[in-house]
């Protein structure tokens, strides 16, 4: 496993510029353009999830394989408030932000598979994976 790329997010240029990252690394790796907007998507929502409530964090991406499969591994981390209760963020509606709610219930569905480690005043780290078709 080798992490292709990584993109500190510090404002929304970078949720952007992760975004873009994400993109092409899905294309050159040979995803279809629906998996590409799928990838794209999951990595806008966590970005933007370490900008509105850690300030801070990372996006990287990696190319993994396993058995004959390829797939593109997303790895949110920050080191902010982290999440008490993650069955509750993790419930379609809830949000603290106002917004629609949709945020990591919508990573999960968008990717192949999804894991959250999340300590309260240490910080948080998801890891998702979407695997070529």
């Amino acid at each position: 496993m080798t992490v292709q790329s990584c993109v500190t997010i510090r404002n929304e240029w970078d949720i952007v510029a992760a975004r873009q990252m994400g993109r092409n690394v899905a294309k050159e790796m040979g995803f279809g353009t629906v998996d590409q907007a799928r990838i794209t998507t999951a990595i806008s929502e966590l970005a933007r999830n370490i900008y509105l409530y850690a300030g801070t964090g990372q996006v990287c991406l990696e190319a993994v394989t396993e058995y004959s499969k390829t797939g593109l591994r997303i790895i949110a981390q920050d080191n902010g408030p982290g999440i008490a209760n993650i069955r509750q963020v993790m419930e379609d509606g809830y949000s603290t932000s106002g917004g629609l709610g949709a945020g990591l219930p919508g990573v999960k569905r968008l990717m192949d598979s999804f894991q959250i480690d999340s300590n309260v005043g240490e910080g948080t780290r998801i890891e998702a994976v979407k695997w070529v078709r």
